[in-house]
């Protein structure tokens, strides 16, 4: 098959489009024909040697895929099309996933649109309800809102009735923001957000907020939130050490949470998958959810697609295309 291949830590040049081994199910897993995948943060990271896959994953770039099933396990049948989670080898033409861990493609979906919904709609959802505990009535704070998670956390809070906050860089990814239904905009260059989100909440905080950045935001964070607040830490761009209060982390009884969607145990994947399924499925064929598409590269041009999502302008997620 065709794939994305690192021979050697380093910028996105590195990546090379050439000739992989097939991959070979197990007992239980799907063998998937690859139609799409997106690009995320942990991929850049793997292809700079920073965050290696976990053991028996596959060394192929990728965490998410989407496509018709080849050999079918469990409930799937040949020519299904499925979307998925995977641990490792989306930037492929064939992956495997375990079959309990698949999901079906929504009715009148493309694969280019659901190559874009595995990863970021699992991850919200794990951080904002199974962690998060996020109820109707409730305020969330959303930090990289226009990210391809951050849309899906916004639109996930959304129809469950919570107020949202956002924070992004442009104005442009604020009104998008908006549009998806953001209610407090924050334009973290131009402004402190844990004072606007003091004066937008009559400094009383917000119930939760989902984090990408970590150490630099660690403070802050915390005074953001509301008494007996949840903080859900998603990734670390600002650095995972510094200076650490924990004092009004006690003064205000928070809890904080992290978590690695890659390193969830299979069981734990599987009852996010049920979940996640029963909350969104009829809202993603509806129309009342969906994934945000920012870009589509062909998978040759995978360095391309690296190089846009380092430059930080993507609204959305960017999508890579499987021939």
């Amino acid at each position: 098959m065709k794939a994305i291949l690192v021979p050697k830590p380093g910028p996105a040049d590195v990546m090379q489009y050439g000739d992989a081994p097939d991959p070979t199910p197990k007992d239980g897993e799907l063998l998937v024909r690859v139609h799409g995948t997106a690009i995320n943060r942990a991929d850049i990271l793997q292809r700079l040697g920073l965050y290696p896959p976990p053991p028996g994953a596959s060394d192929v770039l990728g965490l998410e895929i989407v496509g018709d099933v080849v050999r079918p396990a469990g409930r799937w049948k040949k020519g299904d099309r499925v979307m998925a989670v995977v641990a490792g080898g989306g930037y492929a033409q064939l992956a495997v996933v375990p079959a309990a861990q698949a999901m079906p493609v929504p009715e009148g979906m493309s694969y280019e649109q659901a190559a874009a919904l595995p990863e970021a709609y699992q991850t919200a959802y794990l951080n904002m309800f199974t962690l998060g505990k996020l109820k109707r009535g409730e305020s969330v704070l959303v930090h990289a809102g226009a990210s391809g998670v951050g849309t899906a956390a916004i639109q996930l809070a959304r129809v469950t009735g919570a107020r949202v906050f956002v924070t992004a860089g442009t104005d442009d990814k604020l009104a998008f923001c908006r549009d998806l239904g953001a209610e407090v905009l924050i334009n973290y260059k131009k402004e402190k957000f844990a004072e606007r989100v003091m004066a937008a909440t009559d400094k009383r905080g917000v119930d939760l907020i989902l984090d990408f950045i970590g150490a630099a935001y660690w403070n802050d964070n915390l005074a953001a939130l509301a008494s007996y607040g949840r903080l859900t830490i998603i990734g670390f761009l600002g650095g995972d050490k510094g200076d650490l209060s924990l004092a009004l982390m006690m003064r205000k009884s928070l809890t904080v949470m992290s978590t690695t969607l890659r390193r969830t145990p299979a069981d734990k994947k599987e009852q996010l998958v049920k979940a996640l399924g029963d909350f969104a499925n009829d809202r993603f064929k509806s129309g009342e959810l969906r994934p945000i598409v920012d870009s589509v590269y062909p998978l040759e041009r995978a360095a391309d697609a690296h190089r846009h999502m380092e430059s930080n302008r993507n609204i959305g997620k960017i999508v890579l295309r499987v021939e």
